[in-house]
């Protein structure tokens, strides 16, 4: 493994780095960062959890010059939660060269981010619609941009913002440096790709290396009307310190909080329907503990970095193995053990398969007779 020191980055970046307590590259980072050093553009498949923050974030902090005025660096993700966390560690990353970061994104006082904005940020992070707005309204100017940043491409393809970004990558002076990270690579985003970059490196993370071996994967096969009944015996007998529960619908996560809330465990949901300000708290107590449960759908969990999650439980089969990786890396974060139990229908065990081989990791059974 690579030492942050070896890379060649400025001093101060190194200084900011061991401070946060990284030690050495992922290996995400170890591939993307020398190539980011070198001004190419990259396209990286890795999933979140895997470390892509600082692979893109290293390099594009290590070109700004804090002399310049200007934003030189931005970064487009697709959620709110994520543009805030990703603005976040850019700004732990640049604390010693004391760079200015700013996140901009939607339901939140525009007027506030106009005047962020007025004091010149080197690097702004932000959802696509939120950034269109302020390239219309000619508040964030773009013509000194150096290295952009699209984050989660195809998380906000599913989320319908391809044409936003295209009309921002419009604008963005052509001779830049581009760096595109997706967990997957549908044709719209390759056809970006082709049409924004120039010669890109792929670097790819394997599915392996993110299935973490430290997770213990479980399924258990149980009839829909049964899943309550075994999920609140799988708590009882498990006692996990602090637990994900995912559910494929909206509906589905109100009903199973509610349901868990009426049992008394401290539950509360999350999804693309409540407000930011609600999601924001709901992820603060979760951090701080003060929820036990959080239950979510896959876009509401997406990009969230949560330390300390000992147990994942897909209360629904996720609907592709990408998914299933995602959510499974919610748990062995840094180095510490995990597990993950999937609920499994008679009629989803051929689906289960296909898990199985994408991910290369063949799943312990469960019988519902031996849950107490």
């Amino acid at each position: 493994m690579t030492k942050f020191s070896e890379f060649g980055l400025d001093p101060l970046i190194v200084k900011s780095v061991n401070r946060m307590g990284f030690e050495e590259a992922t290996p995400i980072q170890e591939k993307t960062i020398p190539l980011g050093l070198l001004g190419k553009d990259i396209i990286g498949q890795a999933q979140t959890g895997t470390g892509k923050t600082a692979a893109f974030g290293l390099p594009l902090i290590n070109k700004i010059d804090p002399k310049k005025s200007g934003v030189q660096s931005l970064i487009i993700a697709p959620t709110r939660e994520l543009a805030i966390q990703v603005s976040e560690e850019l700004y732990r990353l640049a604390s010693d060269k004391r760079l200015h970061v700013l996140a901009v994104y939607g339901g939140s006082d525009i007027s506030r981010q106009i005047r962020s904005l007025k004091k010149n940020p080197q690097i702004v992070v932000g959802t696509p619609g939120r950034i269109l707005d302020h390239i219309n309204r000619k508040t964030l100017r773009l013509e000194n941009v150096e290295t952009l940043v699209l984050d989660e491409a195809d998380e906000m393809l599913n989320m319908g913002f391809i044409d936003d970004i295209e009309s921002i990558l419009k604008t963005v002076p052509d001779k830049r440096q581009t760096l595109l990270f997706s967990a997957t690579m549908p044709k719209p985003i390759q056809r970006i790709a082709e049409r924004f970059m120039k010669d890109p490196e792929l670097v790819k993370v394997k599915a392996k290396e993110m299935t973490a071996l430290l997770i213990e994967q479980f399924f258990v096969k149980v009839n829909e009307r049964e899943k309550f009944d075994v999920l609140s015996r799988l708590l009882d007998v498990q006692a996990p310190e602090l637990a994900i529960v995912f559910g494929r619908t909206k509906r589905r996560v109100d009903e199973v909080s509610r349901a868990l809330d009426m049992r008394g465990y401290v539950a509360e949901g999350i999804h693309g329907d409540l407000t930011q300000a609600k999601r924001m708290s709901v992820l603060r107590k979760f951090k701080e503990g003060k929820i036990d449960i959080l239950v979510a759908t896959d876009v509401a969990a997406r990009g969230l970095d949560i330390s300390g999650v000992t147990h994942v439980y897909n209360f629904d089969i996720p609907q592709d193995p990408e998914s299933y990786v995602h959510r499974v890396g919610r748990t062995g974060r840094a180095g510490k053990e995990g597990m993950a139990v999937t609920f499994v229908s008679p009629r989803e065990m051929g689906y289960l398969k296909i898990v199985e081989d994408t991910t290369k990791k063949t799943h312990d059974t469960t019988s519902t007779a031996n849950l107490g």
